[in-house]
């Protein structure tokens, strides 16, 4: 496995990292509490050490059981949370603080995110409230998580002795915005990117030509699942299937090493079950050339004004 440093920080974490939105069980399909466990320890022993999870996937379901993994080496994992939005208020925000070390079996979390803005409360206490956690051992960094460039400006404002490491967003092949303004804003900040949706929740896998989602699957109301999107994209994927015929590397892995070929980039797929962690890990420690890199952008140019990215 590959390592970097996240952002300005001295976190070095693996160069893929592990998205626990799906081990909160909701809205994922049929999800064993036993297969993510596998999926957490099987990343893990493959070099994985950096885990993302949040107080809301699963209502702490997904803290809970991370906590319950990596117990006993709880000092070998970079665990970053993150704190609702509907929980900045600074009172609110020190229970929902501890309310995540207690799921996560831990006093300290290595990364603290704030999940997205509320405009209902004043940034300003949030970030204070936070850098006082900080201060007081229960946080080790502080991160953001889908804040525009002047929210994390003025986040950056009001702290006194830190700085933010990372902004976690959305990143992949056809989903894109954040090369216009965010990218370059973060690469030059040395701020660091935890690239969540790396596979676009899963149209990157190359295994959706129709889609039939259960009812309360997360994405049956996300568009780009529409049949004419699925549709537009098949030229990207037919190049994707034709690397990773030359390669070895299955589209899910080329679709991963394409983020990791960022230096600023950590991707963090989910994972349901060992194979699937597998599958991920194969990712990192190595690269697609140029000719491939340059194969896949110039299909995504072509097939860009197409896909309805939201």
């Amino acid at each position: 496995m590959e390592y970097k440093n996240l952002g300005n920080s001295d976190l070095k974490v693996s160069a893929i990292g592990l998205g626990a939105w799906q081990a909160g069980a909701k809205g994922w399909g049929k999800i064993s509490d036993n297969d993510v466990k596998n999926a957490l320890l099987t990343s893990i022993e493959l070099g994985i050490n950096f885990i993302d999870t949040a107080e809301v996937y699963g209502d702490g379901h997904s803290e809970k059981l991370i906590g319950e993994v990596v117990k006993d080496f709880r000092d070998e994992i970079v665990i970053a949370t993150k704190v609702s939005g509907a929980h900045l208020r600074p009172d609110y925000l020190e229970r929902a603080l501890e309310g995540s070390l207690k799921r996560l079996n831990t006093n300290y979390v290595d990364l603290y995110q704030i999940h997205w803005p509320d405009i209902y409360t004043p940034l300003r206490d949030t970030v204070k409230t936070i850098e006082k956690l900080a201060n007081n051992g229960k946080i080790r960094y502080i991160g953001l998580s889908n804040f525009s460039i002047c929210q994390i400006e003025e986040v950056r404002s009001y702290l006194s002795t830190m700085d933010i490491v990372s902004n976690q967003v959305r990143y992949n092949i056809v989903q894109r915005e954040i090369e216009d303004e965010m990218l370059p804003y973060l690469t030059k900040e040395n701020i660091g990117v935890i690239a969540y949706s790396p596979l676009a929740q899963g149209l990157l896998t190359s295994k959706y030509d129709h889609v039939n989602f259960d009812t309360s699957d997360v994405r049956k109301s996300n568009r780009l699942f529409s049949e004419d999107n699925i549709h537009s994209i098949t030229p990207l994927l037919n190049v994707l299937r034709e690397i990773s015929y030359e390669t070895g590397h299955s589209v899910v892995q080329i679709a991963l090493n394409w983020l990791i070929a960022h230096e600023k980039v950590i991707p963090i797929p989910g994972a349901k079950n060992r194979d699937q962690a597998t599958i991920n890990l194969q990712s990192a420690g190595w690269r697609l050339n140029d000719a491939q890199m340059k194969r896949i952008e110039d299909s995504f140019q072509e097939i860009k004004s197409k896909v309805d990215t939201f």
